[in-house]
């Protein structure tokens, strides 16, 4: 099957106008794209840097189904848009990535059953139907486990860690009758994340390997390469590349892994877009994944990922608003430091406002400048 290639001058679609599609929709417009967003806010941070916005609610058939008419094709900013939505929407224009993806994904009982399928390694785990399945369940755990909604989740929400098994009864009556899975606790040694990008011909490209740690369960930092070896660096994209291949995904694709003790990788997570741990390929990589991810959805040949600086991305979260605005001074003036902010009106604590990354092939170095500039944000 033949896909005419979208073409700078057309116009993409974007479900969701977060600080992902903000991003995709500069490096689009730079190619010459034309973006449309849907949101609910009209002055979301897509919509800031956008042709046109179509106000409504992610699961608003007529909403999407307006914005799908205006463009030549519909990518997405976040997998928790409904995948009936999708389905909806591809008789106006072809949506990347489709709805069977999200089928997929959404779902974490659906995610896990197609990984053991594929032979893929995760963590042990299994269905919560009952406070007696529960109760077993951390029984074969050793007493301890994360449950997790089923869907709607991330950044720790909708997650509760159990640690005794005296415990099962609290944690059943938190899930209020809510579909979830249990998972057992594994003990890694770090988190890596593989970012690829599959193209509606299949041709294939991969970001270095990111290594990432996580506080309070969001993303504190990134850096990238990670350090491994080119053994271990192939088998994480082997695994990212039999995850893609076996969706039929088109665009930006990131697996978020454990590495344990032994070198064996687990699966955490797989996201179907471009990833906050992908944000180093934007100034650290000769093309970044949001370019990559308009080059797929469009049908073009992928660009060179390949990394032309060691890097450590920082997030930036709304509790440094804590006591007004942060210093900016003390990122701008480091010739290293490139500032990324999201046009987000409102900070909040634990809230994504933006990110700094500081580009140095001494990647330690630029792990504990990281820290001091967050350190020196806070104080101010």
């Amino acid at each position: 099957m033949t896909h005419a290639p979208i073409l700078p001058g057309q116009t993409i679609g974007v479900l969701g106008g977060g600080q992902l599609g903000r991003m995709m929709a500069l490096a689009a417009r730079r190619m010459g794209y034309r973006i449309v967003v849907l949101d609910p806010n009209p002055r979301c941070p897509t919509a800031q840097v956008s042709d046109g916005v179509v106000v409504g609610a992610l699961d608003d058939h007529e909403a999407a189904i307006l914005l799908a008419k205006q463009v030549d094709v519909v990518t997405l900013d976040t997998e928790h848009v409904p995948a009936e939505i999708l389905d909806a929407i591809e008789q106006y224009a072809p949506v990347r990535p489709g709805p069977s993806v999200l089928r997929t994904i959404q779902d974490r009982q659906v995610q896990k059953q197609f990984l053991d399928q594929l032979g893929v390694p995760q963590a042990a785990w299994a269905p919560v139907d009952s406070e007696l399945g529960l109760r077993a369940s951390l029984e074969a755990f050793g007493g301890q486990g994360i449950i997790k909604h089923r869907r709607s989740g991330y950044d720790g929400k909708g997650q509760l860690r159990v640690d005794k098994i005296s415990e099962t009864s609290n944690a059943w009556s938190w899930l209020r009758g809510t579909e979830a899975v249990i998972e057992d606790i594994v003990p890694f040694t770090r988190e890596i994340s593989a970012v690829i990008a599959r193209s509606v011909l299949g041709e294939v490209r991969a970001f270095p390997i990111a290594e990432n740690v996580h506080r309070k369960h969001i993303l504190h930092t990134t850096r990238a390469p990670a350090q491994l070896a080119v053994e271990a660096s192939q088998r994480v994209n082997d695994i990212a590349l039999t995850i893609a291949e076996a969706l039929h995904h088109v665009g930006v694709l990131a697996v978020e892994m454990f590495e344990l003790p032994s070198g064996e990788l687990l699966v955490n997570e797989i996201a179907p877009r471009t990833h906050n741990s992908g944000h180093f390929t934007w100034g650290a990589c000769a093309t970044s994944q949001f370019e990559q991810h308009v080059r797929a959805i469009c049908g073009l040949r992928l660009a060179d990922p390949r990394m032309l600086s060691g890097s450590v991305m920082v997030n930036l979260l709304g509790d440094l608003w804590a006591k007004g605005t942060p210093a900016w001074r003390t990122v701008i003036d480091r010739p290293e430091a490139h500032l990324h902010l999201y046009g987000k009106v409102a900070p909040a604590p634990g809230r994504k406002m933006g990110h700094v990354l500081l580009l140095d092939d001494d990647t330690d170095r630029a792990l504990e400048v990281a820290e001091q500039l967050i350190q020196s944000l806070t104080v101010s």
